[in-house]
């Protein structure tokens, strides 16, 4: 049997009762911290999902939520909304650079001949790390004939996972990318009135899109890496939550390999396998 929504008007928004069974549902099943100055983001983010699904109020919604048939359809729909995507290419670009000039010809004299160099965008968003990564191996690959590379791209967030495979952005989001990497990986659309660029088939037929839940998924069906990045993703959880998962990356990590952080995150006091090499990025030891 469907759920029937109860047919109440809108009230003036979401409770304190409410919120607080979503953002306790939302902590221990996805590990994202949401503090009570978050009530109100979350209220207009929830509003798109209340017209979606014609209900009349957030009580509705949360109960619908905590139903048999809400904890099997809109999980997923809701944490779409719930996770921010905020990305661009080249973002933090040291790391690329450290990437380039200091991992890569390493790793080239260790990798066995015909074993691909793995790369894994943890908290991928909509795709512009992971092709921003393709587009650095692409080049170092160019430079070192023999080098193979593949790249997996992970998220929580469905929607952010489509545009990641798609692969088109708006013509402002690539100002970023160096002019002759522009060239070499971005197709340009032939409408003038939406003007976007696509990722080169070369490029997207490197990375690999999965849904991951960095709180409840078991990483072990994934293959090591020997280069994992991470960044602007543990923020949104607290510290506990922090090591828990940076520890369950480093199952993944080949020893020797190079976990990369944010700028604004941290490792200190955290009882982890790896040692600090630069600022946020560190070595499997």
């Amino acid at each position: 049997m469907s759920y029937v929504p109860p047919s109440k008007p809108l009230g003036s928004g979401l409770s304190n009762t409410d919120f607080s069974r979503l953002s306790a549902f939302i902590y221990t099943h996805y590990g994202i911290k949401l503090p009570s100055s978050k009530k109100l983001m979350l209220e207009g983010r929830l509003q798109k999902r209340l017209t979606a699904l014609n209900l009349n109020s957030y009580k509705a919604y949360c109960d619908y939520v905590f139903s048999a048939e809400g904890q099997r359809l809109e999980l997923v729909p809701m944490m779409d909304l719930v996770t921010t995507n905020k990305t661009d290419f080249f973002r933090e670009a040291v790391h690329f650079d450290f990437l380039y000039n200091e991992v890569l010809p390493a790793a080239q004299d260790a990798l066995p001949a015909g074993k691909a160099f793995r790369v894994w965008s943890a908290g991928c968003s909509t795709g512009e790390e992971p092709y921003t990564l393709a587009m650095v191996l692409s080049e170092f690959q160019s430079k070192n004939k023999g080098f193979e590379y593949q790249i997996l791209g992970t998220d929580i967030s469905t929607r952010a996972l489509n545009s990641a495979v798609t692969a088109v952005y708006a013509i402002d989001k690539v100002n970023p990318v160096p002019l002759a990497l522009k060239r070499r990986y971005l197709l340009k659309s032939k409408d003038v009135q939406n003007k976007t660029v696509r990722i080169v088939p070369e490029l997207r037929a490197r990375v690999n899109f999965e849904r991951l839940n960095f709180i409840e998924d078991d990483y072990s069906p994934l293959q090591q890496f020997q280069v994992i990045f991470c960044r602007n993703v543990l923020i949104y959880f607290d510290r506990q939550t922090q090591e828990k998962v940076i520890k369950k990356l480093c199952t993944q990590l080949q020893s020797g390999g190079f976990l990369f952080l944010g700028h604004s995150e941290s490792v200190a006091h955290m009882n982890l396998p790896l040692v600090q090499i630069r600022p946020t990025v560190f070595k499997k030891v």
